[in-house]
């Protein structure tokens, strides 16, 4: 019995040949070369470099705001209505406010709201697709038929009702957008960890006795990145649009707060006499998912297997 057992743990130890740390030394080299080419192939991609460029725009945006933006939010001292004018680029709105003032301020709101509720979402999200792929049996059951119960409502219906029962403001946005969004990372890592869990170099970290969490966190995360980066910048685009949404249907963050949201919200009453109000707040909400989608479409260009491995 003894030296079947032997014999046994010896051949889990042999993986295609190679003993098992030879098997994850080779994943490790692989995995650098790979990063290599992937930094060329990343270069390569205007699609990425343009919404790159825009994204760290509006990084900088929101974080400078208040140093950038020519008044204040609640400046009222001005004309209402005012047309775009050399003091005014953007004109006034119905109190007084000058409009360029609160869509730079409003890209902090926006654009924050959309990151946090992306980084939310990917983390509850890829935690529960890892596990229930990796474990498989009654744990995967139990979290895809959560998944799949999120899943039945669509994204921006499942947003609303939850922000109409636990009240608006900048917290319950951020929630209900991680919420809808989860399923997606949930769905991608799974499919993805159910075909690694059982890999050589799976199999070669469980024979030398690597334990699980490190398995799922050093071994089959690595190997999903890319569905999930491509992933993240798709679900901030969503989430920005989520954000203006449910505020130009007034269940979003404090009206006095300034968003591109609200400032869409404050066009409907003036939309025949007071083009500006709608036009510049709809180009910065449309400029900002469009640059987040072409980077993702960049970046899954420059992860695709088959270009990575060129």
């Amino acid at each position: 019995m003894a030296e079947k057992q032997s014999s046994k743990l010896a051949g889990a130890a042999v993986v295609g040949n190679l003993t098992a740390r030879e098997q994850l030394e080779r994943l490790q080299d692989q995995r650098t070369a790979q990063g290599s080419r992937f930094w060329r192939r990343i270069r390569a991609e205007k699609k990425a470099y343009l919404g790159l460029i825009f994204v760290v725009l509006l990084t900088f945006i929101s974080i400078a705001g208040p140093v950038l933006a020519p008044y204040g939010a609640d400046n009222v001292d001005f004309d209402q209505l005012a047309a775009p004018n050399l003091h005014h680029p953007m004109g006034t709105d119905s109190f007084g406010h000058d409009l360029l003032s609160r869509v730079i301020l409003g890209t902090r709101v926006s654009f924050s709201v959309g990151i946090v509720g992306a980084l939310l979402s990917l983390i509850v999200g890829v935690a529960g697709g890892v596990v229930a792929g990796y474990y498989g049996g009654w744990i995967d059951n139990l979290i895809m038929r959560i998944v799949d119960l999120i899943w039945a409502f669509p994204a921006i219906v499942l947003a609303m009702g939850l922000v109409s029962i636990y009240g608006a403001g900048v917290r319950n946005v951020i929630i209900a957008i991680a919420i809808a969004n989860l399923v997606a990372y949930a769905r991608i890592v799974r499919g993805d960890v159910l075909s690694l869990r059982e890999s050589d170099f799976t199999v070669a970290a469980r024979a030398i006795g690597v334990r699980d969490w490190r398995i799922m966190l050093r071994h089959l995360l690595p190997n999903v990145a890319a569905p999930i980066i491509v992933q993240m910048t798709l679900t901030v685009g969503f989430g920005i649009l989520t954000e203006t949404g449910l505020t130009f249907l007034g269940l979003g963050v404090n009206p006095a707060t300034p968003t591109w949201g609200q400032a869409l919200n404050e066009s409907r009453n003036f939309i025949h006499q007071a083009w500006w109000l709608a036009v510049f707040p709809g180009l910065a909400i449309g400029f900002t998912v469009l640059s987040m989608n072409r980077l993702g479409d960049g970046l899954r260009d420059a992860l695709d297997v088959r270009n990575v491995n060129d």
